[in-house]
């Protein structure tokens, strides 16, 4: 539980810190660098998918059957784990296609440099954008907290950073757009995003730390289907803008591929190993 305070806690302060950070940097960071970011920061969450909380869900699931003395029945069970994959997806997918948005990478241009993309819808007002970051902010909470229930601390701090990278260009954006409202709005927006992850994180973990090991992999996976989605749909408007597509692409091969990099010559030093 310590583990997961502490990240919860960072969290928590780096979202705001994330989203207070337009008001000190006002003029000093550029869009093109944020945009950069972004990118990194998909190509790692969707390594992070991939590479660590896809595996590690059916490696909890395998142990359970095997435990369970299921070998035989084991044979049906990836297509149900692989359904939950999906399940997270089509979630989010539904979520956006109900209007609480998370693709807000794009959205800071009219306010930042006056200009905008006409392929991007915007929010009426940070209020909005506040909600719907809020409501995927539990989505990374839920991934953190089944990824501490496991009882790794290595594979619960892997899954907490890729959040982290991936929520800082978001907490901007809000930020971006909070500085348009009254102050006292801004400010409950900011914290509303800010405190949706860490309170999500550690409600997860509990409930998850005295559930079924098969709960745990299950909720793996399905929030392993949420990072697929955040970590490709996120930057289609950007790889299909003819003014940063190639760019876009770059940063997120660049992010995905040394993350995953990483993680193999972590896994072979040994730093990765199964604990269960």
């Amino acid at each position: 539980m310590g583990v997961t305070l502490v990240i919860a806690a960072v969290i928590f302060v780096l979202s705001l810190a994330g989203g207070y950070a337009p008001r000190a940097l006002a003029g000093k960071l550029s869009n093109k660098a944020l945009e950069d970011l972004t990118g990194v920061a998909s190509g790692l969450l969707l390594t992070s998918a991939l590479l660590i909380v896809v595996p590690e869900g059916f490696h909890v699931a395998a142990e359970v059957a095997h435990e369970a003395g299921l070998d035989q029945a084991f044979v049906y069970e990836p297509v149900v784990l692989g359904f939950t994959i999906l399940l997270g997806f089509m979630v989010m997918l539904l979520l956006e296609g109900f209007g609480i948005g998370h693709a807000v990478h794009e959205e800071h241009h009219d306010h930042v440099e006056g200009h905008g993309h006409a392929h991007v819808h915007h929010p009426t007002s940070s209020t909005v954008l506040a909600v719907g970051l809020s409501v995927h902010a539990v989505a990374d909470g839920i991934a953190i907290g089944a990824a501490a229930a496991t009882g790794e601390s290595s594979f619960s701090l892997l899954v907490a950073v890729a959040v982290i990278l991936h929520r800082v260009p978001a907490a901007f954006s809000l930020g971006v757009f909070a500085m348009h409202e009254k102050a006292s709005r801004g400010h409950r927006e900011l914290l509303m995003f800010a405190i949706a992850t860490p309170i999500a994180t550690l409600l997860s973990f509990q409930l998850l730390d005295q559930a079924a090991e098969k709960l745990v992999a299950l909720a793996l996976l399905f929030s392993a289907g949420t990072f697929l989605y955040v970590a490709t749909v996120d930057t289609l408007p950007a790889i299909h803008n003819p003014e940063t597509g190639r760019r876009s692409v770059r940063n997120i091969v660049i992010g995905g591929l040394l993350f995953g990099v990483l993680l193999v010559i972590a896994q072979q030093g040994g730093l990765l190993e199964h604990s269960h």
